[in-house]
């Protein structure tokens, strides 16, 4: 079967995603860029999954306060414990730098609803 007859059947198997993304299948990635439920359906990754992942790539380039926000909720609210939200962090550090890491800690404290402020009193 031709690869383009392959991806007319949809983008529900990791095969056809990953050739449409390696050719930059414009309908493809303009679909799971500003579709959060589509971006998710693709992914294959359940729920709680996704929100990690997406947190580790907010440490990684480094986001701003609501953006961790928004994820660390989503992660929660899909069942993720705030151990393995810091986790998430912690198992990225070596791969962005400390700096990225250390950057982002109270970020995500602070989306987990810690008190950075007293931790850096003492």
């Amino acid at each position: 079967m031709p690869a383009r007859a392959r991806f007319d059947q949809g983008v529900g198997d990791a095969e056809s995603t990953a050739l449409r993304l390696a050719i930059r299948d414009g309908t493809l990635i303009d679909s799971v860029l500003v579709d959060c439920e589509r971006n998710l359906a693709v992914s294959s990754l359940d729920a709680r999954t996704h929100a990690l992942v997406e947190l580790g790539a907010l440490v990684a380039v480094g986001a701003g306060v609501s953006s961790f926000a928004v994820t660390v909720g989503e992660a929660l609210a899909a069942g993720a414990s705030p151990d393995e939200i810091v986790g998430t962090m912690v198992a990225v550090m070596p791969l962005i730098g400390t700096a990225r890491a250390v950057k982002a800690a109270p970020r995500i404290a602070l989306a987990l609803g810690y008190d950075v402020d007293e931790a850096l009193e003492t």
